[in-house]
This record gives C-alpha cells, sequence and structure tokens, in this order.
C-alpha cells in the first residue's frame, strides 16, 4: 500500500470545488446548502489559506459570497471538535480580510465584517445523521449555569451516496463526487487502493460533469485519494490504539504524540507510531509524555 503523503495538502473535495477553474460547481454547491440561485461564478472570491495547516491537511476550501464567508471542509472521519478547529481557521481568515481592506478596528466606528457560514461535508462509514456542533458543548467549567460568551455553530451534512437527495439533485458535481467515493470503497473489497480509483474513474458515466476533470488530471487525483484513504485508516488505528491503552488516557496520551510530531516536522512517523506500541512508548519518553 503506498504510503502517506504528508507533503500534499490538497484533498480530492478541495480540488473539485475550490478550484478557480471549477466556480460553477463551487456556486452550485453554494447554492444546494444556502437554497439560493446566484448564477454568476465570478462573484466567488476564494479565501483559502495555503498554510493553515492541521493534521497534515489545510482546511478545504473558504470563499466569500456577497459578504458570506464561507468555510468548507470535508471529513471522512466524525470530528466533534470542528468548532474549535473553524473558530480558528476563521480567525485567520477575518484577520486577513481586515489587512486587506484596510479595516480599523480600534476605531469609533464598527467594522462590519462578512458573515460567518461553516459546514463540514462528512462522507465517513460510520452512520451520521445531519446535526449541528457547538463550541459550547466543549465548555466545561463545573458550573452548569455559567454561559459562555462565545459560540460557534459548524453544521454537519452527511454527503455519502444516497444521503440528502435534494441537496445531491442541486448540485450535480456534488452528487458525482459522492458516487465516486462509494465506487472507491466498493472497489477496495477486491483491489488494493490505486487500482480501486483507478477502476473508479474508469467507469464513471460519460455524462458526469467532473469526469473529463478527473481524467485530465489523473495522477494528481489518485494521489489525493490514496492520501485520504490511508489518513482515515491511521486514525482508524488512532482510535483502536487509544482503547487499547485506556481509552481517555491512551487517546490523550496519542493526540499529544501525534500533534507534536507534526509540530516538529516528524509527521512522517505518525503512521508508524500509530501500529508500534514500542516505538510510541519510546516516543513518549523523549518527548516526556506521561
Amino acid at each position: 500500500m503506498p504510503g502517506v503523503n504528508r507533503e500534499h495538502k490538497d484533498r480530492l473535495f478541495s480540488f473539485l470545488f475550490g478550484n478557480k477553474s471549477n466556480r460553477e460547481w463551487t456556486l452550485s454547491l453554494y447554492n444546494a446548502v444556502n437554497h439560493t440561485k446566484f448564477t454568476n461564478p465570478e462573484d466567488i472570491q476564494f479565501t483559502t489559506i495555503e498554510d493553515a495547516v492541521y493534521m497534515g491537511m489545510k482546511n478545504d476550501l473558504s470563499f466569500i459570497l456577497f459578504y458570506v464567508m464561507n468555510i468548507y471542509e470535508q471529513q471522512s472521519n466524525f470530528n466533534p471538535n470542528m468548532p474549535v478547529r473553524q473558530l480558528m481557521y476563521a480567525g485567520k481568515l477575518y484577520d486577513k480580510f481586515i489587512q486587506i481592506n484596510g479595516l480599523n478596528i480600534y476605531g469609533k466606528k464598527i467594522v462590519h465584517l462578512p458573515v460567518p457560514k461553516l459546514v463540514v461535508f462528512y462522507n465517513g462509514t460510520d452512520e451520521r445523521e445531519d446535526t449541528i456542533l457547538a463550541l459550547s458543548d466543549s465548555f466545561d467549567s463545573g458550573e452548569e449555569f455559567i454561559e459562555p460568551d462565545i459560540e460557534v455553530k459548524v453544521k454537519m451534512i452527511n454527503i455519502n451516496q444516497g444521503q440528502n437527495t435534494r441537496l445531491m439533485a442541486e448540485c450535480q458535481p456534488l452528487a458525482e463526487y459522492a458516487w465516486l467515493i462509494e465506487q472507491i470503497r466498493r472497489n477496495r473489497e477486491e483491489m488494493d487502493i490505486e487500482k480501486a480509483v483507478d477502476k473508479a474513474i474508469n467507469d464513471m458515466p460519460q455524462n458526469y460533469i467532473i469526469r473529463p476533470f478527473l481524467i485530465g488530471n489523473r495522477a494528481e487525483v489518485k494521489d489525493m485519494c490514496i492520501t485520504e484513504y490511508n489518513e482515515a485508516e491511521t486514525m482508524k488505528m488512532f482510535r483502536e490504539e487509544g482503547r487499547k491503552e485506556g481509552i481517555e488516557e491512551g487517546e490523550e496520551k496519542l493526540g499529544k504524540l501525534v500533534s507534536l510530531l507534526i509540530s516538529v516536522g516528524r509527521g512522517g512517523e505518525v503512521q508508524t507510531v500509530v501500529i508500534n506500541r514500542e516505538v510510541r512508548e519510546a516516543l513518549y519518553k523523549e518527548f516526556n509524555i506521561v
């Protein structure tokens, strides 16, 4: 199996919907999510921060459309911490927006900012209902009657094939992307991931909008799919190893170790750490994680 490519920062989702040459697909996705009917893809202003990296991957897609700041991310593993991640990312985007537009946040006049809309598109194998993830669920003061002064809400939408049929009907590229992911999973039952991706692309119906783009960028698409597949497998092993060591204590220690490895430029060791207990224990000592 090909190794995880930690240097590659894109996912297929962002490659499809965050690509300036595919603005019409981005607009279609926005319209489907927000029940709007905008028609000019050139109104989209991409704001994705290229060097904002978390767990070896950058945020998938952010753009401004008619003073709405949209932050989209695709997740193949359920992550209840998306509100705090999106809060941190949104802070970077607003800082960039304020600087670019020369806004004075220290003056007497109120500064007008784009409205944030945060969405996670979930396509993992665990069954998940659409839901709203809230930052306040993470707050633990010990006093249940203390109301937090900060709230962040992230809308999680299941985009697996067969889910959210209205959304899929209104955004054909998204429906085709869901089909592709499902085909790769089915193919994976009988072949390795690289062949599974190749076959899915070859079997895609001729009338699919995204087909020419995938074929024209086959090498990049295969690399992204392989990377994301291995990322998902690594996270699965991460959870399993955490359970073996004790769910709360094990996951906390392993999580700290993974974060530290990535922060010091040793992200390539993550998969080995997850599957090799001896290596993991040695690194716990190296980083003084108890």
